[in-house]
C-alpha cells in the first residue's frame, strides 16, 4: 500500500502530524504533497498545484470556501462533516433542555423567586421533535430524544428513513413541519435552498409552546423575524449556538431577549474539535492510501 504525502496547513499541529502518521501517511511540505489537511483559515487555502488530488476541510459547515470559490473539479475536497456528530448533538440537547426547562430564565435571576418559572417549564415526554437536517449531527440526537420520551420527526434532503425517526419527510416538506412539531432543530447546512428558512411564517405555525434550537448556520433564521416572535410571545424561545450577523454584536435585542438563550458558536468546543477532526484525518488517509472512498466527500452541486 503506497504511504500518502500529506501537507498540514497554513497551521501545523502535533495531533494532526500524528494522525496522518497512524493513518498510513507522511507529513511533508506542500510542494510535495499528493494531499491537504486544511488547519485554520476560513476560506481561504494556499495556491495548490495539480499535484494535490485531495483536500481535507476543518469544518463540517464549507460555506465560506463555496463562497471564496476556491473549491474546484479537479481534486477530491473531503469536510468534516459527522466528525463532530456527538459533541454537537449533546450541545443541542443541552440547549433545547435549557430552554424548555426554563434554566436561561433562572439564570439570568438576581433574586430567588420558586414561581418565576410557573407556567414556562415544560417536559420532552410525548413531545414532537422536528430535526431539521438529519445528517450526521442530526441523527446522533435521535437517541437522546427517544430516551427522554420525545419522538422525532426527520427532515433530510431526499426523505429516506431515519433510524429511530417515527417519520422522515422531503426537504420540499421542510416549511410544513412547524406546524406539526413541538419543538424544532435546525442542524441543516448553509445553502442557497435554506437560507431564511424560519421567518414569520415558520415561527407563527410553531407557536407560542414550541422552541426553536439553532445549531446549525444563522442565515437559516431571518433575525428580524425572530426578535418579533420573541418580543410579542409568538414562539414559546429560541436557544441559539449561531446567529446572523456573527458574532452578535454587544447590545442585540437578542442579549436582553428573556425567551433566548445564545451561545457562542461553542456546541462543538475547542477541547474536543482538534481530537475530533484527528479522528476522521486517521482514518481518511488510510482510506486514501487504500484507494477507498473518502468520508465527508463534499458535492459541489449541493453546496456542501
Amino acid at each position: 500500500m503506497p504511504t500518502p504525502a500529506v501537507h498540514i496547513g497554513p497551521q501545523d499541529d502535533p495531533q494532526l502530524s500524528e494522525a496522518v502518521e497512524r493513518g498510513g501517511g507522511r507529513v511533508v511540505p506542500l510542494a510535495d504533497a499528493e494531499a491537504l489537511v486544511v488547519v485554520g483559515g476560513h476560506g481561504d487555502l494556499p495556491e495548490l498545484h495539480d499535484g494535490i488530488r485531495w483536500v481535507q476541510l476543518p469544518s463540517a459547515g464549507i460555506e465560506s470556501w463555496v463562497e471564496s470559490g476556491v473549491l474546484d473539479r479537479d481534486r477530491t475536497w473531503t469536510s468534516a462533516t459527522g466528525a463532530y456528530s456527538t459533541s454537537v448533538a449533546e450541545g443541542a440537547v443541552a440547549l433545547l433542555l435549557a430552554g424548555i426547562r426554563g434554566i436561561g430564565r433562572a439564570a439570568r435571576a438576581t433574586t430567588w423567586d420558586n414561581q418565576a418559572l410557573d407556567g414556562v417549564q415544560t417536559s420532552l415526554r410525548g413531545a414532537t421533535v422536528a430535526i431539521v437536517g438529519a445528517g450526521g449531527i442530526g441523527k446522533a440526537m435521535i437517541p437522546a430524544f427517544l430516551g427522554l420520551g420525545a419522538r422525532v420527526l426527520a427532515v433530510t434532503r431526499r426523505g429516506l428513513p431515519v433510524e429511530g425517526a417515527y417519520e422522515t419527510w422531503a426537504a420540499d416538506r421542510v416549511r410544513d413541519v412547524f406546524a406539526v412539531a413541538d419543538h424544532v432543530v435546525l442542524a441543516a447546512p448553509a445553502t442557497a435552498d435554506t437560507a431564511a428558512l424560519v421567518g414569520a411564517d415558520e415561527l407563527a405555525a410553531l407557536g407560542s409552546q414550541g422552541w426553536l434550537v439553532n445549531i446549525a448556520r444563522g442565515s437559516l433564521v431571518d433575525t428580524d423575524a425572530l426578535v418579533a416572535a420573541l418580543r410579542d410571545g409568538t414562539i414559546a424561545g429560541a436557544a441559539l449556538d449561531v446567529t446572523d450577523p456573527e458574532p452578535l454584536p454587544d447590545g442585540h435585542p437578542l442579549w436582553a431577549e428573556p425567551r433566548a438563550i445564545v451561545t457562542p458558536h461553542s456546541t462543538n468546543p475547542s477541547s474536543l474539535r482538534v481530537p475530533l477532526l484527528a479522528e476522521r484525518v486517521e482514518e481518511n488517509v488510510r482510506r486514501f492510501a487504500a484507494g477507498e472512498d473518502l468520508l465527508g466527500l463534499v458535492d459541489l452541486d449541493a453546496g456542501y
